[in-house]
Formats: structure tokens, C-alpha cells, sequence
């Protein structure tokens, strides 16, 4: 493999609670991404986005990679993941630099970001990513500032933290695994990169990912990030109300929940087979009773976000309504509850059609990891640190390996 095809190739990790999914990816000469190969894995070592064995999760990965070692024909030893969970917690900062030389240069950005970056950090916790919402140059709101004449630089700045045990426990499962970790994303920012709209960053738009583990926030406008929040309420909490519910096994109400799961309470009643408890006898249950505790669950966790929206008076960003992805945006009829709720426009995010996709991408559950190939892609395209989230998104890549590295 030449060393230009190496530099154009992508390969992701999308550790969630429920699968593994490694992707790897090359990006073709015409911006177009030609995905090489996908491993899939169940994922049993993880809860609510966080590692809680070890060893489960290490041979899940392990599978996982093996697999799209065999579709892609590649060795892999380099990935980038993504992070989430209950964990992340995110704040705004504030930072204010003079202009060195009257004129910003990307050392005076670089350097308001590390203003930006200098609060309390509570004990145990990382910064993980700072994104910088807008730029006051001599009270003159940019988003650009770069080349601007001026005294004084501010930066508004949202800032995402994470557990320094939760993302040491990730990394050292992959490397456990036979892979090393170059880059750590946070998965709303990935998943917005792979189902959002230039336009709708740009007007602004909420992002709401529902895995199996925790349900992500993520707001935008003027392409930058407002707001961020995981929720620890899921698709595996959806499976176990039903399981309670209906007093059948965990795997069959997954299937019954992935092949007749609708939140619609008013959709056509039928009767259902479903397995009992203890594995042995079947019964039949109406499909309005399995609506009913689906449509509970889904309008508690709307509800949370919209309480969410509404604390932090994030309305007037969403100009182009919520976008629902990953694997829960696939019950019936959870958009147009939402939209009940929320009185604003509500689609399902489905990743980009201007990519060649195979079909199996079809599925918004893979917003995530294919998210996270595209983010990566984009950063090794460009020779600067600027991200499409904001003109001049500061990773911290190299100060979390220093920590991740401390841990070893």
C-alpha cells in the first residue's frame, strides 16, 4: 500500500453498549469515501457507555476487528473511538487575550483557547474537547478572526469533560485488544457529522443520538457547538421495560422490540408471540400493550430533553427543529411523538446520501461509527486544527495522550 493511500485511511471504533463496530475507510481523490470494510460484534463488557468488564469488552473489540481485517484486507493497529456516557459532563468558559502584534494571528487564537481552558477541573475528570462557540474582537462578534486588526480577543467556549478512569479504561481495552488509540471523539459530535445538514449546523438544529446505552444531546447553529448532554436512559431501557412488562427473556424482547416496536399507541392491534421468562412456553400478547410501554418510556426521555431545552432556554437554536438518530430512532412513530412534544419539525437522521454507502450503512444505528471516520478524514485532510464545528476547533488529542500515557 503506498504511503498516500496509508495517509488517507481512516479506521473507527464505535465502543457502544450494545455492539462494536469498526469501519475502515479511504477517502478517494474526489472527497467521495470508499468504506473498505465494517466488523460487527455484540458488546458485553459495557454499561450505559462505560466499561464494567474488562475482558468482555477486550474480545468483543477483538472480534469486531478481526472481522473488518477480513473485509478490508488490512492489518489494523490504529483507530480513533468514541466516547460517551454518564460520565461527560460539559460547562462554558469565557477567555480573554490582548492582541500581540494588532493583528490575530493563529497564535493569538491558540492562545484565548488556552485562556478558555484554564477553570476548576473537578477532581478526576478531563477536558476532553473545547469548542469554541463565537470570537469578540474589540466587541465585534466574529466567528473568524484570523487576519482581523484588534486589541483585545475573547472567546466564548463550550467544553466537553470526561473521566480520566473511563477513557483509560477505554484505551487500555483496545490496546488489549491489539490496537492503539490516536484520537478520542465525542460521539454527538461525530454522529452530527455523519447525519447533519451544512445548513442545518448552520441555522441552528438539535441532535438527539439514542443508543443502547445513553441517549445524546447535541445543539448547534452558525456551525458551531451550543450545547451537549448524555443521558444514561436508552434502548437497553426500552428492552428491559419490555421484558418486565410482558415477563419475557432480555433477547426476546429485543427482537420483539427491533421487529414490531412502535411508541404509536394508536397503530393496528395484532397478536404477538412472545417467550416466557423461564425460556420453555410462548404466549401471546396484543401489540397495543407492547405500544404502551414502548410510547411510556420514549415520552420520558423526550420529556427530559425538553426540560433540558427548556432550563437552558436552547429553543430559539433549534430553528431547524430535532433530528433523531441512532439505533432508537428506529421505533415506529418515536418522530412524530417527539414532535408532538417538542411543536417544532422532526426528522430521522439517516447518514449522508452524497456518500457512496453500502446498504448495510442504511441504518441509523451506524451514525455514530460511520461519524467518527468522516470527523477523522477531515482532520487528517487539513494541515490546520480548524474543525467544521467552529473555524478554529482546539483538539486536545495531545494532552489526552500525556494522561492516557501517565496511566501506562
Amino acid at each position: 500500500m503506498t504511503k498516500v493511500m496509508k495517509e488517507k485511511i481512516s479506521v473507527s471504533i464505535d465502543i457502544g453498549t450494545t455492539k462494536i463496530c469498526v469501519m475502515v475507510a479511504h477517502q478517494m481523490n474526489n472527497q467521495k469515501v470508499d468504506i473498505l470494510g465494517i466488523g460487527k460484534a455484540p458488546s458485553d463488557g459495557l454499561q450505559k457507555g462505560v466499561v464494567v468488564n474488562v475482558g468482555k469488552t477486550v474480545q468483543s473489540i477483538k472480534d469486531a476487528v478481526a472481522q473488518a481485517e477480513k473485509a478490508s484486507g488490512m492489518k489494523i493497529d490504529r483507530v480513533s473511538i468514541g466516547i460517551s456516557g454518564a460520565h461527560i459532563r460539559s460547562m462554558h468558559s469565557h477567555g480573554v487575550v490582548a492582541v500581540k502584534k494588532g493583528q490575530v494571528r493563529a497564535t493569538d487564537i491558540k492562545d484565548v483557547l488556552d485562556a478558555a481552558q484554564a477553570i476548576a477541573v473537578p477532581e478526576g475528570y478531563q477536558i476532553i474537547h473545547i469548542l469554541p462557540q463565537y470570537f469578540v474582537l474589540d466587541g465585534q462578534v466574529l466567528h473568524d478572526p484570523l487576519a482581523m486588526f484588534g486589541v483585545r480577543l475573547e472567546v466564548r467556549a463550550h467544553i466537553v469533560l470526561g473521566a480520566v478512569t473511563s477513557v483509560q479504561n477505554l484505551v487500555t481495552c483496545c490496546k488489549s485488544a491489539g490496537v492503539n488509540v490516536y484520537d478520542i471523539i465525542l460521539e454527538p459530535l461525530a454522529s452530527a457529522y455523519s447525519v447533519l445538514s451544512q445548513d442545518e449546523r448552520q441555522l441552528g438544529v438539535a441532535l438527539l443520538d439514542i443508543g443502547g446505552g445513553t441517549a445524546d444531546l447535541a445543539i448547534y447553529q452558525n456551525s458551531s457547538i451550543i450545547h451537549t448532554m448524555v443521558l444514561p436512559i436508552a434502548g437497553n431501557h426500552f428492552t428491559n421495560d419490555i421484558a418486565v412488562g410482558l415477563r419475557t427473556s432480555i433477547g426476546d424482547a429485543e427482537r420483539i422490540k427491533i421487529q414490531e416496536g412502535t411508541v404509536n399507541i394508536d397503530d393496528e392491534d395484532k397478536q404477538l408471540e412472545i417467550e416466557l421468562t423461564e425460556g420453555t412456553n410462548k404466549t401471546f400478547i396484543s401489540k397495543r400493550t407492547l405500544a404502551f410501554i414502548l410510547h411510556a418510556r420514549a415520552q420520558e426521555l423526550l420529556h427530559i430533553i425538553r426540560k433540558e431545552v427548556s432550563d437552558h432556554q436552547l429553543r430559539a437554536y433549534c430553528t431547524s427543529g430535532l433530528v433523531i438518530t441512532g439505533g432508537g430512532s428506529l421505533l415506529h412513530g418515536v418522530d412524530t411523538l417527539a414532535q408532538s412534544m417538542f411543536n417544532m419539525p422532526v426528522r430521522i437522521g439517516k447518514l449522508h446520501a452524497s456518500h457512496e454507502l453500502p446498504n448495510a450503512l442504511g441504518n441509523p444505528m451506524y451514525a455514530t461509527g460511520y461519524g467518527l471516520l468522516l470527523y477523522t478524514l477531515h482532520a487528517q485532510q487539513s494541515s490546520c486544527t480548524a474543525y467544521w464545528e467552529g473555524p478554529f476547533v482546539q483538539r486536545v488529542v495531545s494532552r489526552m495522550k500525556s494522561w492516557i500515557n501517565d496511566f501506562f
